[in-house]
């Protein structure tokens, strides 16, 4: 398709022309050099006709910008072109002209055009709650950027104001796109701390730069700040549902993953009587569904917000509102399949790696809803055959209802259970493996991943089903998307564990050569989880095992391992070297094949990292140390930088390595008391009082000292900081240290200080 001449005219039969018409975007798309003049016009369109009056100029405009919205909904292709002739840049550029303040319909365009790029391009970047789709890396990278320069500030001052215009199309569209296009930490803080240069002007007056406070402070304390907050809240109290809808969105958006935010939302009063929480969830029982699902989303990321600053918060009514509307949608037969897709997408983010959210879910039925949900729109029989004039909308909604009962099911075991049992979906979930979808496969393979969980239903329902070996099919095909892999491979994490029957069946089956073909890929993700599953084949394993995977990882790799720059793999890596120290066999193995000095080197360096999970690992390990023989327990004393990293982290407080460390201290003693002088002269003597000091320890209990043993059933790694757009692979809370552990550690090094001097230090205490 080629159009050598711009005019309203013409413009508008193409518009008319590639709306709603896929391969004619396409085409257009192509010609690179009309895509070129088509945004160049956005400033520039007298250079087009210098005889045509302003009016029919900013028609030009308009049209152009309409043209392309339409090609922004379509497909790599199409937004690519647009991205690389820096539409989105033109657009704002447009949006900073004074003019266009002054045309209430050409600015109303391109607050639209501006949205619905954001919204393409946040689409492709992701995380997004939504259906999977595939785009590639170079096309994901490109975006990116393009959204990264919508956050910066000369960008913001071009159209966060027009929140405020009069205009209520123009501030609607600019909602949509903060609900739309905010999709990290960074994105927030822009949108949060902008203010208009007049506000910004008085806080440089007033405040020197040290002396500026943040905007939770000033939001708390009624100053200047939170305008873009003060701006939503004010819209979701408007009468336009679209507009509730798309402040809600917005403002969801921004509490997402942030505590302060979410602090100002529940509990300071923005120019109105109550918190804006309270708003939100009048909302939630609107008459609208839109209006209902927006404001159940909002509601949503601000008590999960709440919850990741509060451990352990549960803001039980809140979560309750936000359960009844999403029951409501999923029970409901008229239902529009949309609304059902965000229902599942709602309910996965209230309980995605929270153990007491997903029971208080299932408590109130909303397991059932979405067993009778997906049994409704998956049907068994020819299942080959689902695809054939499937609707897009139902494959969509069986991969969101598949992606809630992963998580739904993630903790508990009686949900497990329920899952696998009453409500008989491993058939359904095995179905799902193959089908054609990315999406659907990737949700069924997390089902599996949540259910292997437990032990008793990898024995009978993984296992004599023929779900696992379904899984593992999926776990091997070399040309299978990589979010699938990841996935499958999660799951294989939990099925190699020793009480496995499929553990033996697919060591023959070469899972080891696949999991270190996997092991070579560029992704962090997928390198992790093939550690973490070498680490659980070791757990409790025999020496023929030990020696079967060191062949296949080999010795001096697991040494680079140990000294890696990222954390995660260093953690799995000391991982890997308790579990295969966990008796006196391995430990000699460990010592004659990686060699004193190696192995040395290895501890020092996970001693001296800054990651506690990475000490945590490292001090299990010298606790399997400490439980062999003199000769190898010498490595600790003969190498001092080993001995001065162990009492750095005892007085470092981190306590995740307290508990192994003093053990393997209090182990050190009894085994062999030659060494109390080495132990008293590097100093632990007076850490050890502070620290029984300082949690109160002393009272006395039979506290069981090991050395630390393997790892007996590590399951696959559970929800993000990753993401898992369901992705997220690590669970937050794994990082949170129990206070029984202080007391613990407590009672050890009293027991240590005993050992060291009894008849003066443990009088003290």
């Amino acid at each position: 398709m080629t159009v050598r001449q711009i005019t309203v005219s013409s413009l508008k039969q193409l518009k008319n022309a590639v709306i709603g018409n896929p391969s004619a975007k396409l085409s257009l798309a192509r010609d690179s050099a009309f895509i070129h003049l088509l945004v160049s016009c956005l400033n520039h369109p007298a250079t087009l006709n210098t005889r045509e009056p302003q009016g029919s100029q900013d028609d030009i405009r308009i049209e152009a910008v309409h043209v392309i919205s339409s090609l922004a909904y379509g497909s790599e292709i199409t937004l690519s072109s647009l991205l690389r002739t820096n539409a989105h840049q033109e657009v704002v550029r447009a949006l900073a002209n004074p003019h266009a303040l002054e045309v209430p319909r050409l600015k109303a365009a391109l607050a639209r055009g501006l949205r619905v790029l954001a919204s393409s391009m946040a689409d492709v970047v992701g995380p997004s709650y939504g259906p999977i789709r595939a785009y590639t890396p170079e096309h994901r990278a490109e975006a990116k950027v393009a959204l990264n320069f919508l956050f910066e500030y000369e960008c913001l001052d071009a159209y966060i104001p027009l929140l405020d215009d009069s205009s209520p199309q123009t501030s609607l569209s600019i909602a949509q796109l903060i609900g739309a296009a905010v999709l990290t930490d960074a994105h927030r803080i822009a949108i949060i701390e902008w203010l208009p240069p007049p506000e910004r002007q008085k806080e440089v007056k007033i405040h020197r730069g040290w002396e500026k406070h943040d905007v939770v402070y000033q939001a708390a304390n009624g100053k200047h700040g939170a305008w873009v907050l003060r701006h939503l809240i004010g819209m979701i109290q408007r009468k336009d549902v679209k507009t509730q809808e798309a402040a809600l969105c917005a403002l969801g958006a921004l509490a997402m993953d942030n505590p302060s935010v979410a602090n100002i939302l529940t509990k300071i009063s923005l120019e109105v009587d109550v918190p804006a929480l309270n708003l939100v969830l009048a909302h939630a029982k609107s008459r609208v569904t839109s209006v209902q699902l927006a404001a159940s989303l909002c509601a949503t990321h601000i008590i999960r917000a709440q919850g990741n600053h509060h451990p352990g918060h549960l803001d039980r009514p809140t979560v309750l509102s936000v359960i009844h509307v999403v029951n409501r949608i999923l029970s409901s037969p008229s239902e529009q399949p949309q609304n059902q897709i965000k229902a599942c997408y709602i309910l996965y983010s209230l309980v995605r790696d929270e153990r007491d959210f997903c029971i208080e879910a299932a408590d109130h039925g909303v397991l059932t809803n979405l067993a009778s949900l997906v049994k409704s729109i998956t049907p068994l029989e020819n299942s080959c055959d689902w695809e054939i004039d499937e609707p897009e909308c139902r494959v969509s909604l069986r991969e969101a209802a598949l992606k809630a009962i992963a998580a739904i099911s993630l903790f508990d075991k009686v949900i497990k259970r329920e899952v696998a049992d009453t409500y008989d979906l491993m058939p359904i979930i095995q179905a799902c493996l193959t089908q054609k979808n990315v999406g659907v496969r990737c949700s069924a393979c997390h089902c599996l991943r949540s259910l292997s969980r437990d032990t008793a239903v990898i024995r009978t329902n993984i296992t004599d089903s023929g779900a696992g070996m379904a899984l593992y099919q999926v776990f091997k095909k070399e040309d299978e998307d990589v979010r699938v892999t990841a996935a499958s491979l999660a799951t294989v994490c939990n099925l190699v564990n020793d009480f496995s029957p499929l553990r033996s069946v697919m060591l023959e089956d070469g899972l080891l050569p696949r999991l270190m073909q996997l092991f070579g890929m560029e992704n962090q993700e997928i390198r992790v989880s093939v550690l973490w599953a070498m680490k659980n084949l070791l757990a409790k394993s025999v020496s023929r095992m030990k020696d079967t995977v060191m062949q296949h990882l080999g010795w001096s790799h697991l040494a680079e391992l140990a000294n890696d720059s990222d954390p995660e793999i260093q953690e799995q890596a000391f991982a890997i070297l308790r579990n295969l120290t966990e008796d006196e066999t391995g430990v000699s193995l460990v010592f004659e094949s990686m060699g004193d000095d190696t192995l040395a080197n290895c501890l020092s360096a996970g001693l001296d990292s800054p990651h506690e999970l990475v000490t945590r690992e490292t001090t299990y390990v010298l606790g399997n140390i400490a439980n062999s023989s003199r000769s190898q327990q010498d490595l600790i004393f003969t190498h001092p930088h080993i001995l001065d990293g162990m009492h750095h982290c005892l007085a470092d407080a981190r306590p995740g390595a307290r508990v192994p460390l003093v053990g393997c201290l209090l182990t050190l003693l009894r085994t062999n008391p030659r060494r109390k002088r080495d132990l008293i002269e590097a100093g632990f003597v007076s850490t050890l009082r502070h620290l029984c000091e300082r949690t109160g320890g002393g009272s006395g209990g039979g506290t069981s000292v090991g050395g630390s043993g393997s790892l007996t059933m590590s399951t696959s790694p559970v929800g993000s900081r990753h993401h898992m757009h369901l992705y997220h692979l690590h669970h937050p809370h794994r990082h949170m240290i129990c206070p029984e552990d202080d007391r613990e550690a407590a009672v050890l090094a009293k027991q240590v200080l005993d050992l060291m001097d009894p008849s003066t230090i443990g009088e003290m205490l």
